[in-house]
This record gives C-alpha cells, sequence and structure tokens, in this order.
C-alpha cells in the first residue's frame, strides 16, 4: 500500500483491526478510552476520504463463546462520542449473515462495529477459514492494533493474505508505533537511557540484552532490582527475588562492564513489613534488607542518582514501574521517575513510555501528554524492543534484520 495518509479510499469499505480491549466498569462503562481515542486519525482519515469503516477487535478473555460481559456492543457509545455523536452501527456477531449483509450495504461515511472476534476460539488459533470470512468485510485491510500485533491470530496475522499488496497496510497508531520505537532502536540520539523496572528479571532478560548493545545507561527498579541485589551478595529479607536468575543478573552486570554500560541499581529502597498500602515502612540500603521486611520502592538516593541519570541524557525509554505504585506509601520513586522523564522531554529529550503498568502510572498520574510518546502496546511493545519479529507486522511488512 502507498502511505495509508495518501491512499484513495473514497468508495472503498476499510476493515480495521483495531485495539479496543479497554477497561469496563459493573456497569460495562469504559474506565479508560485511550486505546479507542487513539484510533480516531485512522478513522477519521478513512471517513474523510470518502470511504466507510468496518472495525473488528477482542474484548478481554471470554471462554467457549459469547458472553454479554465481553460485548463490544459495551463500547460504542463511547466511540460514538468521541467521534462527535457520529453513529456507529453494531453487528452482534463478527461472520453471520447479518455481519455481512451489514457491511455490504455501509454508505460513505458510515461506521460498522463487528461483535468480539474472540467469541470463535478459530481467532485465536489462527485458522485461516476465519480469516478469509473475516475478510468478506472490506475492500482494504488495514492493521492499526499494535497491542496484538504480538499474536498471530486471525485478524491480526492471516487475515493480510486475503488482500493484494496494494489493498492492506498499516493505520496510523500502527505507524507511529513502529516509527517511534524504531526511532529509540536505531536512531537514538546519544546519551540514551534505558528504565526498567517491574517485578521480574526474567521477563525483561532479552530487552536487558539488547539494550546493551544500544543503551548508555541502564537503570533497573522495581522488584526485579532485587534479584540483582541478591546476586551481588546483599541480603533482601522477603523482597521479590528470582532464585533462579541470579546468575543471569549477575551476567548481565558484568556484560554492561564489557560494553562500556552505565548499569545503575537502586542504592536504597523503601521497604514495608508486609504488602499491604498500611504496612509499617522504613528506608534501608537495597542489599541490606532485614528479614521480614520487603522493599516496595525506590529510595530517596536512588530517585536523586536516576534523575540525575535521566537530565542527562538525550533519549529516553521507560518499561514498568519502580514500585508498587498502586499502593500511595509505595508510588514515590515511580512518580519522581515520571517528573525526570518530563522534565528532560521539556528540555529538548525524546522520550518513549511502553509497557502496560509504566503506561497506567503515567496515565494515572497525568504524565501522558508530556512525554514524547506513549506505547499503546505492552507485550507488543517489548516483543518489539526484545528483536523478535511480530506475527502481525510481518504479515504487510515484515522487518528487515
Amino acid at each position: 500500500m502507498l502511505s495509508f495518509k495518501d491512499y484513495d479510499f473514497s468508495g472503498k469499505r476499510v476493515l480495521i483491526r483495531v485495539d479496543y480491549n479497554v477497561p469496563l466498569d459493573d456497569q460495562f462503562t469504559v474506565t479508560d478510552d485511550s486505546r479507542i481515542r487513539a484510533t480516531l486519525p485512522t478513522l477519521n482519515t478513512v471517513l474523510k476520504g470518502g470511504g466507510s469503516v468496518v472495525l473488528m477487535s477482542h474484548l478481554g478473555r471470554p471462554k467457549g463463546g459469547p458472553e454479554d460481559r465481553f460485548s463490544l456492543g459495551h463500547i460504542r457509545s463511547t466511540l460514538s462520542q468521541l467521534l462527535g455523536g457520529k453513529e456507529v452501527l453494531f453487528a452482534s456477531d463478527c461472520i453471520s449473515k447479518e455481519a455481512f449483509e451489514r457491511s455490504a450495504s455501509l454508505q460513505a461515511g458510515q461506521i460498522l462495529l463487528l461483535e468480539n472476534l474472540r467469541f470463535y476460539k478459530e481467532e485465536e488459533k489462527g485458522d485461516p477459514e476465519f480469516a478469509a470470512k473475516l475478510a468478506r468485510h472490506g475492500d482494504v485491510y488495514i492493521n492499526d492494533a499494535f497491542g496484538t500485533a504480538h499474536r498471530a491470530h486471525a485478524s491480526t496475522a492471516i487475515i493480510a493474505q486475503n488482500f493484494e499488496e496494494e489493498a492492506r497496510g498499516f493505520g496510523l497508531v500502527m505507524g507511529s508505533e513502529i516509527e517511534n520505537a524504531d526511532r529509540v532502536l536505531d536512531r537514538a540520539e546519544k546519551p540514551f537511557v534505558a528504565i526498567l523496572g517491574g517485578a521480574k528479571v526474567s521477563g525483561k532478560i532479552m530487552i536487558i540484552e539488547r539494550l546493551l548493545d544500544r543503551a548508555d545507561i541502564i537503570l533497573i527498579g522495581g522488584g526485579m532490582s532485587y534479584t540483582f541485589a541478591k546476586a551481588a551478595g546483599g541480603t533482601v529479607g522477603s523482597s521479590l527475588v528470582e532464585d533462579d536468575r541470579l546468575e543471569t543478573a549477575s551476567r548481565m552486570v558484568e556484560l554492561a562492564k564489557e560494553r562500556g554500560v552505565e548499569l545503575i541499581l537502586p542504592s536504597d529502597s523503601v521497604i514495608a513489613d508486609r504488602f499491604a498500602a498500611d504496612a509499617n515502612t522504613k528506608t534501608a540500603e537495597s542489599g541490606v534488607i532485614p528479614d521480614g521486611w520487603m522493599g516496595l520502592d525506590i529510595g530517596e538516593q536512588s530517585i536523586a542518582t536516576f534523575r540525575s541519570a535521566i537530565l542527562r541524557s538525550r533519549t529516553i525509554l521507560w518499561n514498568g514501574p519502580m514500585g508498587v505504585f498502586e499502593m500511595p506509601a509505595f508510588q514515590r520513586g515511580t512518580v519522581a521517575i515520571a517528573e525526570a522523564v518530563v522534565e528532560a522531554t521539556s528540555k529538548g529529550a525524546f522520550s518513549l513510555v511502553g509497557g502496560g503498568d509504566s503506561v497506567a502510572a503515567v496515565n494515572q498520574f497525568g504524565f501522558a501528554d508530556k512525554v514524547s510518546y506513549v506505547s499503546t502496546g505492552g507485550g507488543a511493545m517489548l516483543e518489539y524492543f526484545e528483536g523478535r519479529e511480530l506475527p502481525g507486522i510481518a504479515a504487510i511488512a515484515p522487518r528487515q534484520a
């Protein structure tokens, strides 16, 4: 396909895979519409270009067929509101006779939302016949669901085979995700600092290894830092530790030294006597945590050190929180790091925040519009940074080595 913005959508039915897997409350009201809002430029480009839109997505993890709580009908009103009150048609299935009749009769400027793809087990199995049926809904296929690009599902990886090369492509969300990720991976302005947090080393091994060839500084916080602290001979009390990854952590430290990468671990931690919002807390050296206490956030010395590194950087990648930020007593580190990233961005650094929890943190604390880019794809973004080929991307544009 030509670039999305230059494509002539006039008179075309455009089948768009979006990621509307959004949280709903007990009344089935959307509580975070950021993934829906992210797709609006894509939808408006097609509609203003004289095309009609057929949207398909998954929602949640339904088991064994349709469940009302996972119906995409619940997000219809939110989508309509975000589109300025525009009517959003709905098909209560994705491959029924009714669904095909509705998509076939669409007029220019109309939008049809199909029911949850995962009501069919064939979606996650990547079934070619199911993909071919879905393809009947459009003349053009657009994948704008970066959050599911790492899944070889029917609607993300298999369906593209049913469209000619000039009739398939990426939407603006997918295009932006790839462009911004590649900017950090391949065109980072130096110094490049990577901030890695979260619970486990095991989930970040591949990204750490890859960043050792690219970053100048790697800051490690969150629960994973205690595996590094124990590997260095420290005592970490009852902090989260992966004992089977101690050797891995030591190897990462040695590789960083060999490659001239500054790998910085927390020097102090906010510790608690139990995992609870109202636990007793105090500060301790990260490698000298008493028995019965656990590290749940980085301390003030670590904040100062991390902040200094962030403020001297020109490119910033942030994946994972510094502590249990969901609890007020342990959110100081994550907030402080977010503030430092925002300040560095305001001074000209390029900052990309990706990964579910760090994205949740910048949204929760109101920093999302103060960094350069916030990724909509958690697992997909992580796998992309690990260097894996994502099926949803490869189906349209295989990644160049």
